[in-house]
């Protein structure tokens, strides 16, 4: 993957959720400075796009893709149902998992079908499309830590290709213990951009792709916000959001696959 004029998007919305920043505008005033950080649990806003039956039997993975995909539609002043959608997630629904693994390890294993329809990868991307009426291609992704960096590759690639706005979705949830023991996620967290091929009266900047080869990722050292970088993999989007937060242009690194990150120029509007 090399540079090359064909590989630019422009970012016309964000949408945001993490422990102590529970949307983007509070995100960024945190990561602009002007607010100090205090880690707070997430808060994750009802999912207001479903049914009030599914809206209350809805997972806190459903809850946090559905309101970031909403922030990011509705910051770019953008129609839901005519986007393309890319999921990507490190794991499915922890604590829908942990309670199948329960339900599978008693006497009665009957799992009911809403948990069972819930225990699949692309959930979050079916309520989606039902509760935004979509009939826009989607993609469901996981790539381990690397998700947000291919997430984000597939996104660009469909937005160069098809010369159609991209909803990218990226998040996270934990899991409760004893798997929490092995993937040690601390709270259920995420960010969604809606990007476009040409610029617009939202566009917040400019984005080229690129590989970045050769070069190593240091490590994000923002005091205080090290912790959701390092623990969080949808939180490897810190570094551009940051960048968006303070309108700032120069290139920032994120993780893809192991000995290949990605490398992002930026050019605010």
């Amino acid at each position: 993957m090399t540079t090359t004029p064909d590989m630019q998007v422009w970012i016309d919305g964000v949408g945001f959720i993490a422990p102590g920043m529970p949307d983007w505008p509070s995100a960024r005033e945190v990561l602009a400075g002007r607010q100090p950080w205090v880690s707070e649990p997430s808060v994750l806003p009802p999912p207001l796009l479903l049914p009030p039956a599914e809206r209350r039997r809805a997972s806190r993975v459903i809850r946090v893709a559905l309101a970031l995909g909403q922030e990011a539609v509705t910051h770019a002043g953008a129609n839901a149902a005519d986007l393309a959608t890319v999921f990507a997630a490190s794991g499915a629904d922890g604590h829908n998992c942990h309670a199948l693994c329960e339900q599978l390890a008693s006497e009665d294993r009957q799992i009911s079908p809403t948990r069972f329809h819930n225990s699949v990868h692309n959930a979050a991307a079916g309520y989606w499309g039902i509760a935004t009426h979509s009939m826009a291609p989607c993609q469901v992704i996981c790539a381990g830590d690397g998700s947000f960096g291919a997430g984000l590759l597939d996104a660009v690639s469909q937005v160069v290709v098809d010369r159609r706005p991209v909803l990218l979705v990226v998040y996270d949830s934990e899991y409760p213990e004893p798997l929490h023991a092995k993937r040690p996620i601390p709270d259920a967290a995420g960010v969604a951009l809606v990007l476009s091929p040409q610029p617009s009266g939202h566009s917040l900047a400019n984005m080229s792709l690129r590989s970045a080869n050769g070069l190593e990722l240091a490590p994000w050292s923002e005091p205080g916000l090290e912790s959701l970088h390092s623990q969080l993999p949808s939180m490897r989007a810190l570094p551009l959001i940051q960048a968006l937060a303070c309108g700032r242009s120069g290139t920032v690194l994120t993780d893809y696959l192991p000995g290949f990150p990605l490398a992002l120029d930026l050019q605010p509007c």
